[in-house]
């Protein structure tokens, strides 16, 4: 399968694609902005905020739910306006949120992580319309993918230091995590986002790879590769019919890295011949 090049070279730290009203959202945590791109009509946009943004997830309320450093914040795109909304009260000023998603009731699971990388010293929370964070994953050291099976009994799950997928049974009336279980191993580039498809395979971009692999989280068997011309790919989502946004850093490269890498930091776009759920937005 092939990548082409769609837009955003030189980005620091690209993350959380997310496909919403037919455009793409995604992040660049390191220069603590929002992007939105426009395949139609080629309009970018872009919003700066004063804290790095992990994530950014659309609501229910029109607005969007983002990771702002180690609190979690909401943001109106038509004004620009961030307001600080919640925080885990365990959180030091140390950490800060990483990936997230919704699952199928709307319930925000978004996890943290030091910002030295330190070991076992993140969480994946869970928040609900009460806004309260509540801790479901305790000793993560890299929060990164998520993803529901399609009949919403299984979360799949990423702390990339482990080198791997786990698998949960879920409990959507509980929200609660239960059986946790390895799903697939990596060898060739740690695992950071990830989206599944209709038939429930997992797209999984990998960090140091040069990558996004296919699996099938049944067998653990690799299904399909797409290559990308960058070392570190950071995350994935499906779009239009059969359409993989996929997400780049170049964070760790020196002058000759980029040198050698100059679509580092890039978004690009890749047709894999199946498509994905629609996001599920934050509900309240």
């Amino acid at each position: 399968m092939n990548a082409e090049y769609v837009v955003g070279a030189g980005s620091i730290l690209s993350e959380g694609p997310v496909w919403w009203q037919g455009t793409l959202l995604l992040v660049d945590i390191e220069r603590r902005k929002i992007h939105r791109w426009d395949p139609q009509t080629q309009k970018h946009e872009h919003w700066e905020f004063p804290h790095r943004l992990g994530f950014v997830i659309p609501s229910t309320l029109d607005d969007f739910v983002v990771g702002a450093d180690a609190g979690l914040a909401r943001v109106d795109l038509t004004s620009g306006r961030l307001t600080d909304w919640t925080r885990p009260a365990a959180e030091p000023d140390d950490h800060r949120f990483n990936d997230a998603k919704c699952d199928p009731a709307g319930r925000l699971w978004a996890g943290t992580l030091a910002l030295s990388e330190a070991p076992e010293l993140g969480t994946l929370y869970v928040v609900g319309p009460d806004a309260v964070p509540r801790p479901r994953v305790p000793k993560v050291t890299i929060s990164n993918g998520l993803a529901w099976s399609p009949d919403g009994g299984t979360l799949y799950y990423i702390d990339s230091a482990t080198r791997r997928v786990d698998a949960f049974d879920f409990d959507s009336a509980t929200a609660s995590l239960a059986n946790r279980r390895m799903v697939i191993r990596f060898e060739d580039g740690l695992p950071d986002g990830m989206a599944i498809d209709q038939a429930g395979h997992l797209w999984v971009a990998l960090w140091g790879g040069w990558k996004v692999a296919c699996h099938d989280p049944w067998t653990g068997r690799r299904l399909a590769e797409i290559p990308l011309p960058v070392e570190a790919v950071t995350s994935c989502c499906f779009g239009n019919n059969d359409e993989l946004w996929i997400t780049t850093a170049s964070r760790d490269l020196d002058a000759a890295g980029r040198a050698a890498q100059p679509l580092a930091g890039g978004v690009f776009r890749a047709r894999v011949g199946i498509g994905g759920p629609p996001v599920v937005p934050f509900a309240g």
